[in-house]
C-alpha cells in the first residue's frame, strides 16, 4: 500500500520473478527465479500518500501427473492485470518461485486434488510467490496482501493441508474467519482440494437450532483442520473440547479485520496467545486484500520475524472491474435507476450483489424491489443461521440472480458468476465514540476505503470482467466518492441517468 515510488534496496520486487515463472511454464525459460532474502523493514516504513494415506509426501511420478493435468482446451481464468506483488523476506532462506505445483514437492494426493477437483493448471502469481514461503522450513510467519480474486484462499488452504500429519488424529491447522459464510466457504474449498488426502476437517461456526448440541455433550475435536469464527473457536478452546498442543499452522483470513480495533482483535489475540503457549513454533499466516496503516503497525508488534507480500495501494483496484458513479437527486431515484436502467439492461448478465450500509436499508430496498415485481433475496446479520445458509446456497446454486447484502458479504465471498456490484450506499468508517473523537481527526463520514475495495472485489473474480455502479445522493456522498477515487488513484467514470449511458458503461466493462 505504498505510493508509486519504486522499492528501494530493502525490498525485492516479486513481479519480475512471477513474470519469469509464467515464462518458464511456457517453456521459454529453463529455471524458475529466486526470491532472494533481503533485510526486513516494517510496513510503516513504506511511503503512503494519504481419503488415501498421505505418508508419502514426495512428488508423484511424471506419468501420473500428466494423467491428472487439465487439457489445454479447458477454460482458464486470467491473472489480474495489475497484480504486481512485492516480497520482503527475512533471514537467510532463499525462496524459489514456483512455476508449477510440482515445484512445491506436494503429495500426489494433493496434486490430484489441485488438478482433478480444483481444475488448476499452474499457480497464480500470489500462489507462485507465497507457497514456497509457507511450505519451506523453517516455516516463517507470513503477512500477505494481494488483490481480491487472485487466489489467496488456495495459498493458505494448501498450506494447511501440506502441514498436516494424516496419522495424527488431532487438530493441527486452524483458520479463523470473520463471518460464518466465509468459514463455510473456506472449508468447502479445503474439502475439495484435500479430497484424496484423508485429512479430516470441522467447521467451527454457531450451530443452527436444528443441529445445536450443548458443549458439555460434545466429544473432543479430533478433526485435523478446524476453520471457523473467532467466537466459536474461542468457546471450544475454553471448554477444553478443542486442543491446541499439536497446532502447526494458524491462519487469519481477512486478517486486517480480524486484528483491527473495529473487528475481532481481542478474540484473535486470545486465540493466538493460547496457541503460542502450547505450540511455540506454530506458523502464523495473515491474508487479506487490505491492511490499513493502524493494522500494519499493530501486526508488526504481534507477529515477529515474518516474511511479507504486499501490493501498492494504487494498484489494488482491479483493472478488470470498471467503476462508475451515477448522481441521483433522491433515494427514490436510486431505486428507479436500479429497476429501469441497470436491471433492464443487465438482465442477460450474470448475478448481481447490491450493497447497503444498514439492515434497515436492506429491508427497505428489498421491499421496494419485491413490490415492483423483482425476485431478490436479502442477507444481513440479524437473520437466523439456517436462513442465512439457505440464502447463500440459493445464490451460489444460481437459483437467485440478485442479492441485497450489508457488508456481511463484502469480504471474501466468492461467487464467480457475479459480474455486477451496485453500491446503493457507500461504506463508512464506524462512528467513533465520544472519547475516541478527542484523539482522532477523522470524522464518521469518512468512507471506509478497505470495505469499498472488498465490495467491488465481489465482481471480476480472478481476472473476470465486472462492473460497479455507485449510486450517489447528495453532496456528502459525492465528496466521499471523490475521496475514494483520490485514495486509490483510480478513475471512477460518471454516467448519466439514461439507457444510452448505462449501455455504454456495460460495454466499456466488457459485459455486453
Amino acid at each position: 500500500m505504498a505510493d508509486h515510488a519504486a522499492p528501494d534496496s530493502t525490498t525485492s520486487d516479486a513481479s519480475a520473478p512471477a513474470a519469469a515463472t509464467a515464462t518458464a511454464t511456457d517453456g521459454s525459460s529453463s529455471a524458475p527465479p529466486i526470491v532472494t532474502p533481503v533485510p526486513k523493514r516494517a510496513w510503516g516504513d513504506e511511503e503512503d500518500d494519504d481419503v488415501g494415506d498421505t505418508g508419502d509426501s514426495s512428488s508423484a511420478p511424471s506419468e501420473y501427473l500428466e494423467s491428472l493435468k487439465i487439457e489445454d482446451d479447458e477454460t482458464t481464468l486470467d491473472e489480474p492485470i495489475d497484480s504486481n506483488i512485492t516480497a520482503v523476506t527475512t533471514g537467510g532462506t532463499p525462496y524459489t518461485s514456483a512455476s508449477t505445483f510440482e515445484d512445491l514437492n506436494l503429495s500426489k494426493e494433493l496434486l490430484k486434488g489441485l488438478y482433478v477437483e480444483m481444475r488448476f493448471h499452474k499457480p497464480s502469481k500470489i500462489q507462485a510467490i507465497s507457497l514456497p514461503m509457507i511450505l519451506t522450513p523453517p516455516y516463517k510467519d507470513l503477512i500477505a496482501q494481494a488483490h481480491n480474486g487472485s487466489g489467496k484462499t488456495t495459498c493458505f488452504v494448501l498450506g494447511m493441508l501440506s502441514r498436516v500429519d494424516v496419522n495424527l488424529k488431532a487438530p493441527q491447522a486452524f483458520c479463523i474467519c470473520p463471518t460464518r459464510e466465509l468459514a463455510m466457504q473456506n472449508i468447502e474449498v479445503l474439502k475439495k482440494m484435500g479430497k484424496y488426502t484423508g485429512i479430516t476437517s470441522e467447521c467451527a461456526v454457531p450451530a443452527d437450532s436444528a443441529n445445536y448440541v450443548p458443549m458439555s455433550k460434545r466429544p473432543p475435536i479430533t478433526a485435523q483442520v478446524v476453520i471457523g469464527t473467532p467466537g466459536t473457536i474461542k468457546k471450544w478452546m475454553s471448554s477444553r473440547k478443542l486442543g491446541v498442543s499439536c497446532v502447526r499452522i494458524l491462519v487469519f483470513d481477512e486478517a486486517d479485520h480480524m486484528l483491527g480495533e473495529d473487528g475481532f482483535q481481542d478474540d484473535s489475540l486470545r486465540i493466538m496467545k493460547d496457541i503460542e503457549r502450547s505450540s511455540p513454533h506454530c506458523q502464523v499466516l495473515l491474508f487479506s486484500a487490505t491492511f490499513d496503516e493502524n493494522v500494519k503497525k499493530f501486526v508488526s508488534r504481534v507477529v515477529k520475524d515474518y516474511n511479507q507480500l504486499f501490493v501498492k495501494k494504487e494498484e489494488l483496484s482491479l483493472e478488470s472491474v470498471k467503476q462508475f458513479k451515477l448522481i441521483c437527486p433522491d433515494e427514490l431515484t436510486k431505486i428507479r435507476v436500479i429497476k429501469d436502467r441497470i436491471f433492464e439492461l443487465a438482465d442477460k448478465l450474470g448475478q448481481t450483489i447490491i450493497f447497503v450500509r444498514t439492515r434497515n436499508s436492506a429491508g427497505m430496498l428489498h421491499k421496494a424491489l419485491v413490490d415492483l415485481g423483482y425476485d431478490v433475496t436479502t442477507i444481513q446479520g440479524a437473520l437466523t443461521n439456517d436462513i442465512r445458509d439457505k440464502i447463500i446456497k440459493e445464490f451460489k446454486d444460481g437459483l437467485t440472480k440478485v442479492l441485497i447484502s450489508t457488508d456481511l458479504l463484502a469480504r471474501g465471498f466468492d461467487q464467480q458468476q457475479v459480474n455486477l456490484v451496485i453500491n446503493y450506499d457507500l461504506p463508512l468508517k464506524h462512528e467513533p465514540s465520544l472519547q475516541a473523537t478527542k484523539y482522532r481527526s477523522s470524522s464518521s463520514s469518512d468512507p471506509n476505503y478497505e470495505v469499498y475495495l472488498h465490495r467491488i472485489g465481489r465482481a471480476g473474480r480472478f481476472g473476470r470482467k465486472g462492473a460497479v455502479f455507485n449510486l450517489l445522493c447528495g453532496d456528502e456522498e459525492i465528496a466521499r466518492m471523490d475521496k475514494i477515487q483520490k485514495h486509490f488513484g483510480s478513475e471512477i467514470i460518471e454516467v448519466r441517468d439514461s439507457d444510452e449511458d448505462i449501455q455504454a458503461a456495460l460495454k466499456t466493462a466488457g459485459l455486453v
